[in-house]
């Protein structure tokens, strides 16, 4: 078993910064991808960007060049650095953690849908305005 717990969501104006942060604790056999997704009232949750234990990261497009995952294995925990925050970037966010990975010539990296995610936190609320 995994326990996930999130915090740093706020309100901020559009263009601001937040950086979320997930505290991560239990079977590291379950750790082997990492990731935040977001929903937004009414819609589907969505994945954000996922962290390989090997070291690679996926970003959905929409948060490319302004989002950054990372993790801190000291501290157990996983970031997201969100930079130039948009209203449409106003949802809950979620951590989760999971197996499911791809591998290939190119190294391993995590499979994006949520059903590849078996630990879920609580989820911290975003509020961008404008």
């Amino acid at each position: 078993q995994v326990q996930l717990v999130e915090s740093g969501g706020g309100s901020v104006q559009a263009g601001g910064s937040l950086k979320l942060s997930c505290t991560i604790s239990g079977d590291s056999a379950y750790t082997t991808c990492l990731g935040w997704f977001r929903q937004a009232p009414g819609g589907a949750r969505e994945g954000v960007a996922t962290f390989h234990r090997a070291g690679s990261l996926r970003y959905t497009d929409s948060v490319k060049g302004r989002f950054t995952i990372s993790q801190d294995k000291g501290n157990n925990t996983l970031y997201l650095q969100m930079n130039s925050l948009k209203a449409e970037d106003t949802a809950m966010y979620y951590c989760a953690a999971g197996s499911g990975q791809t591998c290939g010539s190119g190294g391993c990296f995590c499979l994006t849908g949520q059903y590849q995610f078996a630990f879920w936190g609580q989820g911290t609320q975003v509020t961008v305005t404008v």
